[in-house]
């Protein structure tokens, strides 16, 4: 609904009701409590069908001031909270911010307060709020890389100064698929257009991702298909632990490689509904040529009202155009 780096004229309307439903929904956050009732497929299982959010303003990795503190008391979030608007606000109308450094548009003015929609809170989980997605390694922080990865993430950092032609681009920029793995596997919260549509079946589970209407679908009971099958988001398959439902990812192709993970990524989520409210989302990265050990990542999913709106990126947009011809200027300039 809202689009990627290239801006592009969405419905106004839809635009501001997405912000207002995360906010709705991060209030409705509540300590998880693994006894509260759950509601159940006629096979038992519990129900995960619904729209929800994984909006947070907690980071990945643990901020320095939070070192060896995993978790804050309510006091001390809302300092953090406030604070974290507060950078939202100062980034309102510039052009120039960290902020937006990190969502790669920096100097262009490509956002606003309007399109940036993180949700407010620090994630809860078991009932206290998180200063990191990272739980393992326990000082929040991703595993050392190994020299192979470093390799790999300079090849791909150098890939984005190529500007050629619209395949040379990231997928990404060109709406091919959400940046900052909001499809996953793992699915990680991003500035905006983190709500997701699950929808349940004995054979699958269909979860439609908000930005650029990505879809995932996982097969229940399945078997991978060969190495030399390679996917988009990768293969899913999943079972059933108890109530946890487990979702096994591999075949993994080369253009959508979560923080420069090789094509060998084997991802593991498992998804298990705690309460009315949330589900609990905890997901593990396993490549041993890139990260020096396995990590894992676990984040609340909160109920939101929905609908999920259609998501537009490119239409009536010219920036790739001008990304494009600004660079034959450039080469004309210095060839004077």
């Amino acid at each position: 609904m809202k689009c990627r780096l290239l801006i592009c004229g969405a419905a106004l309307a839809a635009c501001i009701a997405a912000p207002l439903a995360a906010q709705t929904s991060t209030r409705a956050q509540t300590s998880q409590s693994k006894t509260s009732a759950i509601p159940r497929t006629p096979s038992g299982h519990p129900d995960l069908q619904g729209v929800w959010t994984n909006a947070t303003v907690t980071p990945m990795e643990r901020p320095a001031k939070f070192a060896n503190k995993p978790t804050l008391t309510d006091a001390e979030a809302r300092e953090y909270e406030k604070e974290a608007a507060k950078e939202l606000a100062d980034v309102d109308g510039k052009s120039e911010s960290p902020l937006l450094a990190a969502a790669g548009s920096n100097g262009t003015g490509g956002y606003n307060v309007l399109f940036i929609d993180r949700g407010s809170e620090l994630a809860r989980v078991d009932g206290v709020k998180r200063t990191s997605l990272i739980v393992d390694p326990p000082d929040g922080k991703v595993p050392p890389r190994t020299k192979d990865s470093q390799k790999r993430m300079a090849s791909i950092i150098r890939s984005y100064m190529v500007y050629d032609s619209v395949k040379d681009r990231p997928a990404s920029e060109r709406c091919l698929v959400g940046f900052g793995s909001t499809s996953g596997p793992p699915m990680m919260p991003v500035l905006y257009n983190n709500n997701y549509q699950i929808v349940q079946t004995e054979d699958a589970v269909m979860i439609l991702v908000e930005m650029v209407h990505d879809v995932r679908v996982v097969r229940m009971n399945g078997t991978h298909p060969p190495a030399s099958v390679r996917e988009w988001l990768g293969d899913s398959i999943g079972h059933w632990e108890g109530d946890t439902l487990v979702v096994d990812t591999t075949n993994f192709n080369e253009k959508t490689l979560f923080e420069g993970a090789s094509p060998d990524l084997h991802v593991v989520e498992r998804f298990q509904r705690v309460n009315a409210n949330t589900i609990l989302y905890k997901v593990t990265i396993d490549d041993p040529s890139t990260f020096t050990r396995p990590w894992t990542m676990e984040y609340p999913f909160v109920a939101a009202p929905g609908p999920v709106y259609e998501y537009a990126c490119h239409e009536g947009n010219y920036a790739m155009t001008d990304i494009l011809g600004g660079a034959r200027k450039t080469e004309a300039d210095k060839k004077k």
